[in-house]
């Protein structure tokens, strides 16, 4: 996860109703993820050719208060996955903001110290597209209060059904190991993927740069928050 600072008012189109951004240190970040889905289930189904695959997306971060509680979530700009058929799901039943695209990916031990995690796709007929990083093999728990902890800790997703209702659902995961990432990578056609808005902010050294092992999720299924 490469994350960078931007101006919150770029985001404003995209913050769902009932949400309020999330702030870190009064700093508005966006990351850029990139993993694996592995073992994939869909109500405990396996379906052919979507049980592994990739995906890279860019999201941010905002928070729900729900009468009793503030609960912390992420927001997703721009999912891409290999799969034509999530797409088509995923958008048409959640509004989410998938495209597909081919993809690849590689892992790399290095050394005994080093691994080095490569994800790829191919945008209008070039691999012009990466985002990976050299991870230090040592993996370590979240401390509470870290960084990383904003980063990683968000146990609920929000997407905006319409100008005065969201999706909401809830991801379920134990808290994962991190990992120090020592050379980020990071090259796209910002613009054309995300957006002219996006260029300066993403084309400058990420103000931090973490890996996490992952691990099994459950995402519940989506629920609405009115306004």
């Amino acid at each position: 996860m490469l994350n960078y600072e931007v101006d919150p008012e770029i985001l404003k189109p995209y913050i769902p109703p009932g949400t309020v951004l999330d702030t870190w240190k009064g700093k508005t970040l966006v990351s850029m993820v990139g993993f694996m889905f592995n073992d994939t289930r869909v109500i405990g189904v396996k379906w052919p050719l979507h049980i592994n695959f990739e995906e890279v997306n860019l999201r941010f971060y905002v928070k729900h208060f729900d009468g009793k509680e503030w609960k912390r979530g992420a927001v997703f700009i721009s999912e891409i996955v290999p799969k034509p058929m999530i797409v088509v799901i995923a958008n048409t039943l959640y509004k989410e903001h998938y495209s597909a695209m081919p993809m690849r990916h590689s892992v790399n031990k290095l050394d005994n110290n080093l691994t080095k995690y490569l994800y790829e796709w191919k945008f209008d007929g070039r691999w012009s597209n990466r985002i990976g990083g050299t991870v230090a093999n040592k993996l370590s728990p979240i401390v509470p209060g870290s960084p990383e902890e904003f980063i990683f800790e968000h146990y609920w997703g929000y997407n905006k059904a319409s100008k005065k209702s969201t999706f909401e659902y809830q991801v379920e995961h134990i808290s994962w190991n991190v990992g120090q990432v020592i050379d980020p990578i990071f090259e796209a056609e910002i613009g054309r993927l995300y957006g002219k808005k996006f260029e300066p902010y993403l084309s400058v050294k990420p103000y931090s740069a973490f890996f996490a092992d992952g691990s099994e999720v459950i995402v519940r299924s989506a629920g609405r928050i009115r306004v």
